[in-house]
C-alpha cells in the first residue's frame, strides 16, 4: 500500500473510530499536544482489546504504531488491519528480540510506538508490574517516553466478558464511560544507569499517575 495511501486510510480509521467511541463510551481524552515531534515512546497500562484505539485516539497530533502479539496474524482479515495500521508483530511469549529491534527500527524512522508494558491485559483494572523484558528497550531508547493512562476500558470489556458494556453518551454515566489522560515526555536520559527494578516501578507509577487523572475525567455520576 502506498505511503499516501496508508496516510489517508489512518485518518479514515481514525474520524470513524473518535465518533465511535466518543457516542458509544462516552469517551473523553487529555493531553494530546504532550506528543512531541520526531520519534516517541509511549507506555499505557492495558485494560482491554480497545486500548491501541484508545491511546490513538487520545494522540491527537501523530500517528500511532502498536507492538501486537504474533497469534493475532492468524487472523487474515485481522492481520491486514493491523499492517496497515503499521502494527508491529512480537513473538507471543514476550518481548523478543525481534520485537525489540523493530521497535528501535520504527523510532529511528521518527515514528511513535506504544507499548503495554504489564505485557498482558489487566486482571483487576489496576496497574500490574511491567515486565522485565521491557527494561531492555529502556536501556537502548533514545526518544521521549511519554506515559499514557487509560480509565473506564476494564470496565467497559474486562478479559471475563465476550463483548463489551457501552455507556452511551446520550444515556445517564455509567462505570463504562471511558478517558484517556497522555503525560509530559520523559527525557530517555532519566532512566541511564538506574537499576532494572527501579526504573520499571518508576515508569509504572509515572503510568498510574496518568491513569487516575484519566479516571477523575471520565463522564461520570455527581453526588
Amino acid at each position: 500500500m502506498p505511503p499516501w495511501v496508508m496516510h489517508r486510510w489512518y485518518d479514515f480509521c481514525y474520524q470513524g473510530c473518535f465518533w465511535t467511541f466518543s457516542t458509544l463510551f462516552s469517551l473523553r481524552t487529555q493531553g494530546g499536544a504532550n506528543v512531541p515531534a520526531g520519534p516517541v515512546l509511549m507506555v499505557s497500562n492495558h485494560q482491554s482489546f480497545m486500548d491501541p484505539v484508545l491511546v490513538g485516539l487520545a494522540s491527537t497530533r501523530r500517528r500511532v504504531s502498536f507492538l501486537a502479539r504474533e497469534t493475532l496474524y492468524k487472523n487474515k482479515k485481522l492481520a491486514w488491519m493491523m499492517r496497515s495500521l503499521d502494527a508491529l508483530s512480537i513473538d507471543h511469549r514476550g518481548f523478543s528480540r525481534e520485537g525489540l529491534q523493530a521497535t528501535l527500527d520504527f523510532l529511528h524512522q521518527g515514528k511513535v510506538v506504544c507499548i503495554f508494558a504489564e505485557g498482558e491485559r489487566t486482571h483487576t483494572g489496576e496497574v500490574e508490574p511491567f515486565k522485565p523484558g521491557i527494561s531492555l528497550l529502556m536501556k537502548r531508547v533514545k526518544a521521549p517516553i511519554v506515559p499514557v493512562g487509560i480509565a473506564g476500558a476494564y470496565d467497559a470489556w474486562p478479559r471475563t466478558r465476550r463483548l463489551p458494556r457501552l455507556a452511551p453518551v446520550f444515556a445517564p454515566p455509567s462505570p463504562a464511560t471511558i478517558a484517556v489522560s497522555v503525560g509530559k515526555p520523559i527525557a530517555p536520559e532519566a532512566y541511564a544507569g538506574r537499576p532494572r527494578e527501579e526504573m520499571l516501578e518508576d515508569l509504572r507509577q509515572k503510568v498510574e499517575a496518568e491513569r487516575l487523572k484519566a479516571d477523575r475525567l471520565r463522564r461520570q455520576r455527581r453526588p
